[in-house]
């Protein structure tokens, strides 16, 4: 791995400093990454961790962009567990952060699990922010909170995929609580909050907020033009007109709801379905069009995503 030391006050104002003392209870983890143009290509400049966070090596599929995986070697969080996650991209550097899988928040008796992430985009720089989704296991008291900090000239995507319970086994999230925000900001403006309560076996929230389904998703992605709006309205409108061909005979079935908005310069895609796959491959084809609109050619997905 290629890294640089570099100041905290050149990566961010907002980065909150380590603890050094470990918590009685708990994992407590953080991991604070800073991204920047080496010239050739971005690299990991900034680096620091503690506790059970980690990244891999850093890939380089496309050439220049630093694709970086995080890694959660317990394999998933409990009751009493803080994650924190701190990305900062500068300027010219670009950087796509995923996952190896899914990200597991399992029971708890009554501990609250919490997972904390502030991403931070300069200007002039762009930041892919694309984990695979969180599971909530029934009974788990999970906070999930995202703070986005971009720069007007910033190019931003990101995504959050919840599921609640697990579907594949017929197990509904029939007890428990997840709750939290994202927010996202533009030159310290916040132009979005989007709030996340549910209550475990609550009916109302079940079927009017989720509508029966057991997973949601949220798609960011800021608008350069006009034209990035009605590229994403236009494949959603392909997409439900050719489900068979394009995402298979799931999307036949009313197994996925999804609809684009944008809100001043922010692009929002919301969905709501019964399986990850069809809103992980809605997601990614988004994506890749919107790479052909600001870049000019369409990547491949991670090879992470296939395993």
């Amino acid at each position: 791995m290629e890294v640089v030391s570099q100041s905290s006050e050149t990566l961010s104002s907002k980065m909150i400093p380590v603890r050094t003392e470990k918590e009685s209870q708990g994992w407590k983890a953080e991991l604070v990454l800073g991204f920047s143009d080496r010239g050739d290509k971005t690299v990991v400049s900034h680096k620091t961790q503690l506790g059970p966070l980690a990244i891999q090596r850093p890939l380089y599929p496309e050439g220049d962009v630093c694709h970086t995986y995080l890694l959660h070697p317990p394999g998933g969080v409990v009751g009493g567990d803080e994650l924190l996650i701190q990305a900062t991209t500068l300027t010219g550097a670009h950087a796509l952060v995923t996952t190896p899988g899914a990200t597991k928040f399992y029971r708890s008796e009554g501990k609250i699990a919490r997972q904390k992430q502030v991403l931070n985009v300069k200007a002039g720089s762009c930041l892919e922010w694309l984990p695979q989704e969180n599971i909530f296991f029934p009974t788990g008291q999970v906070r999930v909170d995202t703070d986005i900090h971009l720069e007007t000239g910033a190019l931003f995507m990101g995504w959050e995929l919840h599921c609640f319970g697990r579907p594949a086994l017929n197990e509904c999230f029939s007890a428990g609580k997840v709750w939290g925000k994202t927010q996202i900001f533009v030159d310290e403006k916040r132009i979005l909050t989007e709030n996340v309560q549910l209550e475990g076996g609550n009916k109302s929230i079940l079927n009017s907020g989720l509508q029966g389904f057991p997973m949601m998703g949220s798609f960011f992605i800021t608008a350069t033009n006009d034209n990035d709006i009605n590229m994403v309205q236009d494949l959603l409108q392909d997409l439900a007109g050719n489900q068979e061909l394009v995402l298979g005979s799931i999307l036949t079935n009313n197994e996925l709801v999804i609809a684009a908005t944008q809100i001043d310069q922010l692009i929002v895609v919301r969905a709501l379905g019964h399986w990850t796959e069809p809103m992980l491959e809605a997601f990614t084809l988004i994506w890749q069009q919107i790479r052909l609109q600001w870049f000019d050619y369409v990547p491949e997905p991670p090879r992470i995503w296939a395993t």
